[in-house]
């Protein structure tokens, strides 16, 4: 029988903090927004994606990153 590498406890208690999930409230204290406004856009179908639980919304950190990026418009630049 071929021997199979165990992760270690740091490995399995140690997850990648891009896939935290955050709630409605700890979003919109990120972006320092209402906790309406992602409530808002979740209806309007705008705004990070997310997922339900139960009646929970949950926004994985990854996702909230991407959709953050890619609110920068190409067009305007940033002149100091």
């Amino acid at each position: 029988m071929p021997l199979v590498r165990r992760p270690s406890r740091e490995e399995v208690a140690m997850p990648d903090n891009n896939d935290k999930w955050l709630t409605r409230q700890e979003l919109a204290d990120r972006l320092g927004l209402p906790v309406k406004t992602p409530a808002e856009w979740a209806s309007k179908g705008t705004g990070p994606r997310y997922a339900k639980f139960g009646r929970h919304v949950q926004y994985r950190l990854s996702d909230v990153m991407d959709w953050e990026e890619h609110q920068f418009d190409p067009g305007k630049r940033h002149t100091a």
